[in-house]
């Protein structure tokens, strides 16, 4: 058993699921007794288990100090952003950056509704875990 089989897990099962969409309210006016309810993205509950699981990697692997994802980010000439992000050629990464790589998409989504759905729709989270499963 792999370390990262918490996450390389998902490499099926994000193939299968719909990951998630953005529910927008329809059905009101945005009149004091209709308030409209601002726009957010509902994830599938596999993606709120992968979430919980890149958590318990960083736990896990406290000597990878993932919650310096943006320094190791940095170190492999990489920017915490999505361009840089997705434009990663990660055939070269290490564990450690791929992790980071996923800790900050995952961390993305506290600064930007919907930053880790266009990561899973992208394909970068899939091509990530693939990449992590290479490494083992």
């Amino acid at each position: 058993m792999s370390k990262f089989d918490i996450l390389t897990k998902y490499i099926p099962l994000i193939q299968s699921d719909s990951v998630g969409e953005w529910v927008i309210d329809k059905e009101n006016d945005g009149t004091p007794e209709h308030h409209i309810q601002m726009p957010f993205v509902g994830y599938s509950e596999m993606v709120h288990n992968f979430i919980k699981d890149v958590y318990t990697i960083e736990e896990r692997n406290k000597d990878m100090e993932l919650t310096r994802y943006g320094d190791i980010l940095e170190d492999n000439g990489l920017e915490w952003g999505t361009e840089s992000m997705k434009n990663a050629d990660v055939s070269n990464l290490n564990a450690q950056c791929v992790l980071a790589l996923i800790m900050g998409a995952v961390r993305a989504e506290r600064f930007c509704d919907g930053a880790l759905l266009d990561f899973f729709k992208s394909g970068c989270i899939l091509k990530w875990l693939e990449r992590l499963n290479s490494i083992e």
